[in-house]
Order: C-alpha cells, then structure tokens, then sequence
C-alpha cells in the first residue's frame, strides 16, 4: 500500500481528521542520510506535521516548515508541495556532542534562541497568492506543542497534534476545530463535538499511530461518530537533486578549480545539501563538463 494522507470530517462539519503514515516515504528519506536516533526521530515528526498541515493548502506551491536551533541542531527543514511530495534535511554544527536522550528544547533551544518558521511559498507562476512567513519562538517540549501553539495564535484554529517516528515509519494524526458559523446554540454544539473528538483521539498510544493503518486506527478511535471519509491524497518522497544540476554547479567552480581537487583524489564526491544522494565524477566526467556539445564524441560507449 503506498503512504497516504486520509481526511474525514465530523458529522455537523465542524471539525476535521486527518491521519498519514509515511513507510516508503520515509525510508527515501533517510536512504541517503545517518542520524542519531533522537535526531531521526524529530525530523520523523516534523515531516508527519508538514504533510498533515499542506494537506489543506488552497493553492498550487509548497509548505514548508523550519526549525533554527542554538543547539547541535542548526536548522530542521520539511517541505510538502501541494501535490503531497516532500523531502526534508537536517544540518548539524560541528563539534557539538549530541546527547542519546536528546529532546527539542536541549538539541534546538538551549540558549532559547530557537525560532519555528511557517513558510507558504506559491509556485511562480500563481500570481492570486502571495508568499508568507509566520515566526514563533520554539515554546513547548515537542514539534506538535510547537505547531499547536503557532496554529492557536497565528491561525486562530484549535489544532491537536499526535505525532510519532522511529527508523521504520512516521506518523501522525490531526484534530481541527473549523471556524464556527451560526448563533450561539450551533456554536455550542461544535464545540462539544471538539471536546469529543479530542477526549477520543487524547487515547491513541505511540505503538497504535505508527503500526496501525488508518482505516483501523479511525475505527477504534471514533467508532461511534458518523464520519465523512474524502478520497485519500498519495505522499512521495521527492527531490529535484540530478546528475545533470550536479554538472552545472560544478561547471560554476570552473576547469581549473576541479583540476585541483583531482589532484588529490580520483573522483569528485558531491552530496545534495537537501537529501544527501551522492553523486561521483571521476577525471573524464570532469573534463567532459568543459567541452563544448558541438565537440563530445558521437560514440555511446560508456567508461
């Protein structure tokens, strides 16, 4: 089954649910990439939120979420376009030692520096919507107090959060209270099903959100509410990185400077700054980079 990011709606459509569990999705991710566990689990939560929260963008562009720490974590990045592919990285400061029971606030706050970014950026040619930037201070314990504060007083929607990841999957259930319409009685009405719905999803068990699908989980949580399912939305694992925009940085650096570097080794090693695919060049690679089309051999054998 591929990952998938499900939503249902409350009977009087006052409040949302949505559920992703990211396998494959995942497991792309951290292919390239070796984290402490402390760390892998935090960027595991980080993109679960991401795809939970881009799932109702109302526009064509990305989603994307940034954490600037203190710490021996310098920045977490996720990104959800709104054709639910993600990718996301992690860049660390040298020479700090990163503790096995690292948590947020020590590994990203220590000095209470840390900032959580809120990035919506339209694709360029969606002229109707306008780039915007939230900024919060990083106050709670975990990524989901963080993003439920930032959506309480940015957003003015009362969102929970139920987040978990490990070296297999990440995952993650969201529960929103939609704005209220009508008189006093509807809106009193909307909020008891709110307390509802967060007093049955206030249940759910770290093991129950990462191994349990979402038909299952939806089940045993709301199995006495009327629930409206939509049609679910795929999640990939996505990153423009290429051998071919390798060659163009590469080409920037100029003859002389690669030239250098192969001097000293046989292969130019690069790593996508993103998510971490290596790429080789060896000395003929190098050298092709630098010969004008109209003079590349026609022959196709390879080396």
């Amino acid at each position: 089954m591929s990952d998938q990011l499900n939503k249902y709606l409350f009977a009087d459509q006052s409040t949302r649910v949505q559920h992703v569990k990211l396998d494959q999705t995942w497991q792309a991710g951290l292919q390239h990439q070796a984290y402490p566990e402390c760390i892998q689990n935090l960027l595991g939560e980080l993109l679960a939120a991401a795809t939970l929260l881009a799932g109702n963008l109302k526009f064509d562009g990305s989603f994307i979420l940034q954490i600037q720490g203190d710490g021996p974590i310098a920045l977490l990045v996720v990104e959800c376009n709104s054709e639910m592919q993600v990718r996301a990285t992690i860049s660390l400061r040298e020479g700090q030692e990163i503790p096995a029971d690292g948590n947020l606030q020590s590994l990203l706050n220590a000095s209470g520096n840390g900032r959580c970014v809120v990035i919506l950026m339209p694709d360029q040619k969606n002229g109707d919507f306008a780039p915007y930037q939230g900024i919060v201070p990083l106050e709670g314990d975990t990524v989901a107090e963080i993003l439920e504060a930032y959506m309480r007083n940015s957003e003015q929607l009362d969102t929970r959060l139920w987040l978990s990841a490990d070296a297999n999957r990440c995952a993650g259930l969201l529960l929103q209270r939609l704005p209220g319409q009508g008189g006093n009685q509807q809106l009193s009405d909307t909020l008891e099903t709110w307390e509802r719905g967060l007093s049955l999803a206030s249940t759910i068990t770290h093991d129950e959100l990462l191994e349990l699908e979402a038909e299952q989980l939806i089940h045993r949580l709301f199995w006495q509410e009327n629930l409206t399912s939509y049609e679910p939305q795929e999640v990939n694992w996505h990153c423009p990185c290429s051998r071919e925009r390798v060659a163009d940085m590469l080409k920037m650096l100029g003859s002389a400077e690669i030239e250098d570097i192969l001097t000293t080794q046989d292969l130019v090693h690069v790593a996508c700054n993103f998510c971490g695919k290596p790429y080789e060049f060896d000395a003929i690679d190098c050298a092709a980079l630098f010969i004008e089309p109209e003079h590349l051999p026609s022959s196709n054998t390879l080396h």
